[in-house]
């Protein structure tokens, strides 16, 4: 990930240097700030490459702001999803009232899209909710990616990248009551990444079934199964992978090794020490225990 900060600014220029950035990276914005603030001014943007997505998809991870385009108006907070076409005129501003705003944005040419550019038009500028339903869904998804993106090797950027466009086509076609105009497969895709990005939002509770995840996604529970088989896994195995993972991370943390196995078993949903021993030894062949003193060891050498 490439990094630009107005750190890299002279003192008292950090505002026009972020407006020449701005320039350069995305669109001829016209940036404006408060000349109040603009001795304070701090900004700063992480690149990732990430395949063909390249269209402008906002999420505000923290702070808000609104949008214009198409005669459209619309505020947005934490979580909500924003359309924008950069090559026609836009308008958007940060909350005055918030010290520190994060928005992520997802760029991707509109052919990507299966949805005609009437449906599109009615969508720029328009709030997608994030508090509830597939607005939700998509941006946990997606600020879960954005998290762990630095993560990611090229091939795996490129898979997501796909399947990320499929969780937003889903997201814009639910939002104009389309479904119908989006390909059954890229449907399925989109709604097996969403209940992926829920799982993992929600490992740490122990209540969390199958039967739970089929409700909050408004899907028979055969339906969910029938998901997870397609892919090859089953829905209890693939959040057993999942907690193990999460498991395995904490036990090779040097900054973690003081807590108790049994408490980093529980963060993770398993309620049962010896039965967390067990699949963490049949998973990687060692014991929790052993695990963590081995990657202490390795630690050590370095």
């Amino acid at each position: 990930m490439d990094v630009i900060s107005t750190a890299e600014a002279p003192d008292g220029e950090g505002f026009a240097y972020w407006r020449e950035v701005n320039a350069k990276l995305w669109a001829p914005y016209d940036l404006r700030c408060d000349p109040r603030g603009e001795s304070a001014f701090r900004a700063q943007v992480g690149i990732s490459d990430f395949g063909a997505v390249q269209a402008t998809l906002g999420c505000f991870g923290r702070g808000g702001g609104l949008m214009r385009q198409d005669g459209q108006c619309a505020e947005y907070g934490v979580g909500d999803l924003k359309l924008y076409d950069t090559s026609r005129p836009f308008g958007g501003e940060f909350a005055p009232d918030v010290p520190t705003s994060q928005l992520l944005l997802l760029r991707f040419p509109r052919s990507l899209l299966p949805l005609p550019a009437k449906d599109l038009r009615q969508l720029t500028a328009v709030r997608i909710p994030g508090s509830s339903g597939v607005g939700a869904l998509s941006s946990q998804f997606l600020l879960h990616l954005a998290r762990h993106l630095h993560e990611l090797d090229p091939a795996d950027a490129a898979r997501l990248s796909t399947l990320t466009v499929d969780v937003l086509m889903a997201a814009l076609a639910h939002a104009l009551d389309a479904q119908s105009t989006v390909p059954p497969g890229t449907r399925r895709r989109a709604l097996l990444a969403r209940i992926h990005a829920f799982i993992r939002a929600n490992l740490g509770d122990g209540d969390l079934a199958p039967e739970t995840i089929a409700a909050a996604h408004h899907i028979s529970l055969r339906y969910l199964h029938s998901l997870f088989h397609q892919d090859g896994h089953t829905v209890g195995g693939w959040i057993r992978r999942r907690r193990l993972e999460q498991c395995r991370r904490d036990l090779a943390e040097p900054r973690l090794s003081a807590r108790p196995i049994n408490a980093v078993a529980a963060r993770w949903g398993f309620g049962s020490p010896a039965h967390f021993s067990q699949v963490f030894r049949g998973a990687y062949g060692l014991s929790p225990s052993e695990y963590r003193r081995q990657c202490a060891a390795e630690t050590g050498k370095r």
